[in-house]
Order: C-alpha cells, then structure tokens, then sequence
C-alpha cells in the first residue's frame, strides 16, 4: 500500500498536474500553429514563388517499380519540402512562445516592483514600546 500511496501524493503534486495542463494545451496550440502555417502562411508565399506547393517539393530518390510479386512500388522520395514546412512551423511556434514568456517575465517585474508592505516587528519589540511608553507616563 505504501506503492500506491506514494504514487498517488506524486500524481496529485501542482508540477505534475501543470505540466500535464501543458502538454494539452500544447498539443492543441501546435495544431493551431500547423493550420496557421499550412493553410494561411504558406499559401501566400507560394504563390510569390510562382505557384509552389511546399508539401509537394521533392527528389525522387527511386523511380516506382513492379516488386517480385508483380506488385507496384511507390517511388522513393526525398520530401524536402516538408522539412521547410516544419522549419517554418518551428520558427513561428517559438516566436510565439518567446513572446509569451517575454509577457509573463514583464508582468513577473511589475508584480516584483510593487513594494511589500514593512514586517511586522516582533512580539518582543512591540512588548518592550509598550513598556517604554508607560514608563515615559
């Protein structure tokens, strides 16, 4: 019982229940950061490139060809220009995530700027005022 129990405390601790929030959410913003490069990026620059599709550049490394069972091989291929669209994804997610973290770290500033209010004095110190402003009367 003592597994389960430990196991238990490490699940439920606020790092593992955040980094999993974050892995989701993650996972979702990267579909949105695909869509937004595939379908509104991408478009654009290819028409300035003259019609290209990335997703379609490729060296053909083999030519297709009839297999020893008499079935048709696939050509092999070098999909490069996947990798650009991968690049290009990578480059704007962490663009974005640069400057969401650079939010964070200037709102973290502004919060750190604000001055705490004085400690509290001790008990003993408190004590001993009182005890001087009797003695002044």
């Amino acid at each position: 019982m003592g597994f389960l129990k430990e196991f238990k405390e490490f699940a439920v601790k606020g790092n593992v229940v955040d980094l999993a929030v974050a892995v989701i959410i993650g996972g979702a913003f990267g579909k949105i950061v695909a869509s937004f490069v595939k379908d509104i990026v991408m478009p654009p620059i290819g028409v300035l490139l003259g019609g290209m599709e990335f997703t379609d550049l490729a060296i053909v490394l083999k030519e297709s060809s009839v297999g020893p069972a008499g079935e048709e091989l696939g050509p092999v291929l070098l999909t490069y220009g996947i990798f650009i669209q991968n690049v290009v994804d990578f480059i704007i997610v962490a663009f974005v995530i640069f400057i969401a973290v650079k939010a964070m770290n200037s709102m973290k500033k502004k919060e750190e700027a604000a001055p705490a209010p004085p400690p509290a004095p001790p008990k003993s110190e408190v004590l001993l005022e009182e005890i001087r402003d009797l003695l002044k009367k």
